[in-house]
């Protein structure tokens, strides 16, 4: 045999491994009678075959951070790390966003619109069913819409659905949603966390008290701020799922989750510590991933109270913060770089050539004194549950402003109820935004005025004027003009400093296999890899 009819004699015998068409002994005797040794044989079945071949089995063991004692099952409420992860663990959402970015189905097979893109119709997967098993149909889906409608919805995607003007059902399994006006986004949008699909109660609204889904696991145990069990739900109407049940440890010290997979004690974390995850990705049996993402961290500073209620005030703040220095010293260069505004490098329409904010004390004075202001004495919160190094970033931060006469004090806060207690109630506080699939989810969902989550209270008529336009868009160059302008508005007037965007930096045990392309909207593989993720054989 010529080496390369050898080599193609082993492509086949690894694809009939991956297509499970032989035994791991027939695999290797094959391999053998192609030419190689048994133990060369034997790795290649464990790095072709094994590994990027998913088996059924076993329990996902995961710790994960950022849980509070006021979790809920209320998707509208959904705020931590701990409950995104659950959510896409345990329920389902009319689309998905794939690995690559692209939109996908979930419990809807297909979706069109309009042509001004001002109705749009759902056909809805006719195999699908709840976790009770109920089957799923036309009236779930529109109990799950209207969840998160209304004046008296105290949802967070309220603003994501605010151009809803009426949901309605076409048959069991046709779903019409109508704006008033064209929305080029809207299947984006129904993959927000938020909107998750949960069933319908007698009465016809969203029946979430018990934490019900259509997910690929079911929810055997949920202990707020401690953990929850699942088991995997038979009636699951996607690919995947292929471990057999699910443990969610909430474990919000980072030096804590750290230990737990080295000691094997877990098989995955979602989220490892920036200065130490170089070291820990040396350790044979550990896997680190270092994504870039579209994740923000953000600084917002409330417009709505002095002093940050002149702008002078905060671009004194915006200048004060040498973010390549931070991006060094706390992350690591585990990420890049922000400007002020809330699209990154790995989202759509994201502007090239804008000038990049430096650090420039000199110049912050001179804002201070625009602002009538000599010095400045400020309290700012932080938690390191929220992100692995937040701490040190206000602490490194506030020695950084001391030169423009900016004095912060660094204000450690507990991990459990940050986002009840601190988020949208401290006036200048450490905050990190998972990434988002278009600009028009982050903009609705935080910089319009009055938006749920507009957690600077900032508002600018004109930024407003063009997110509307931009929503009806079609023409993808003029939308990224709008998009431009949007950004320099915020960069410039906005209520939050946005120094970087963060990679997603987790781990995994090597006895876990997984898909090559690797979700980036969410730590753990876009918050899936409890659908795509296995154990090898």
């Amino acid at each position: 045999m010529t080496r390369d009819v050898d080599q193609l004699v082993l492509d086949r015998i690894i694809a009939a491994g991956r297509r499970r068409g032989i035994t791991r002994r027939s695999f290797v005797a094959h391999a053998t009678a192609a030419g190689l040794t048994v133990p060369a044989a034997t790795g290649l079945w464990t790095s072709k075959v094994s590994a990027s071949t998913p088996s059924q089995g076993g329990k996902f063991r995961v710790a994960v951070q950022d849980a509070n004692t006021s979790d809920t099952h209320d998707p509208g409420q959904y705020l931590s790390v701990f409950m995104i992860q659950l959510a896409h663990c345990s329920r389902s959402y009319l689309c998905a966003i794939e690995p690559d970015g692209s939109l996908g189905p979930d419990m809807a097979d297909s979706w069109s619109a309009s042509p001004d893109a001002k109705v749009w119709t759902f056909e809805l997967n006719q195999n699908a069913s709840f976790h009770d098993g109920r089957k799923f149909t036309s009236k779930d889906a529109l109990a799950s819409i209207r969840h998160h409608l209304g004046e008296d919805s105290t949802s967070a995607a309220a603003s994501l659905l605010s151009n809803v003007v009426d949901v309605r059902a076409d048959g069991d399994f046709t779903l019409v949603i109508e704006l008033d006006q064209g929305l080029a986004d809207l299947p984006y949008i129904l993959t927000d966390y938020h909107i998750a699909v949960v069933p319908a109660d007698g009465d016809g609204n969203a029946d979430w008290e018990g934490g019900i889904g259509a997910g690929p696991y079911r929810i055997t145990s949920f202990n707020p701020g401690v953990g929850a069990e699942l088991v995997k739900h038979d009636g699951w109407h996607g690919t995947g799922a292929w471990f057999d049940a699910v443990d969610l440890v909430a474990i919000n010290d980072p030096n804590a989750r750290q230990s737990a997979i080295i000691a094997a004690d877990v098989d995955a974390n979602t989220s490892v510590e920036y200065r130490t995850f170089q070291r820990l990705a040396q350790n044979p049996n550990i896997e680190v991933l270092n994504l870039p993402s579209g994740s923000a961290i953000t600084c917002p500073m409330h417009v709505d109270k002095a002093p940050f209620d002149d702008n002078n005030v905060r671009m004194a703040m915006k200048l004060s913060m040498d973010r390549d220095e931070l991006n060094e010293k706390i992350f690591f260069n585990a990420g890049t770089v922000g400007n002020d505004f809330h699209i990154s490098p790995n989202m759509p329409y994201y502007p090239e050539g804008i000038e990049q904010r430096s650090y420039d004390p000199d110049k912050a004075k001179f804002h201070l004194k625009e602002a009538g202001l000599d010095s400045l004495e400020l309290n700012m919160s932080a938690s390191d549950s929220v992100q692995p190094g937040a701490v040190d970033f206000v602490t490194l931060y506030s020695e950084q402003a001391k030169a423009a006469g900016i004095n912060i004090t660094p204000v450690r806060e507990s991990g459990d109820g940050y986002w009840a207690d601190v988020w949208l109630k401290k006036p200048f506080m450490f905050s990190s935004w998972g990434g988002r699939p278009t600009p028009d989810v982050i903009f609705s969902l935080a910089y319009q005025t009055g938006a749920a989550w507009s957690e600077a209270f900032w508002s600018n008529e004109r930024f407003d004027e063009l997110l509307l336009q931009a929503k009806a868009e079609l023409d993808d160059g003029l939308r990224a003009d709008m998009y431009r302008e949007m950004c320099m508005i915020a960069r410039d007037d906005g209520g939050s400093i946005i120094p970087h965007f963060t990679n997603y930096v987790y781990a995994h045990l090597t006895t876990i296999g997984r898909p090559d392309v690797i979700g980036n909207t969410w730590e753990l593989d876009g918050a899936r890899a409890y659908q795509r993720w296995w154990f090898k054989s």
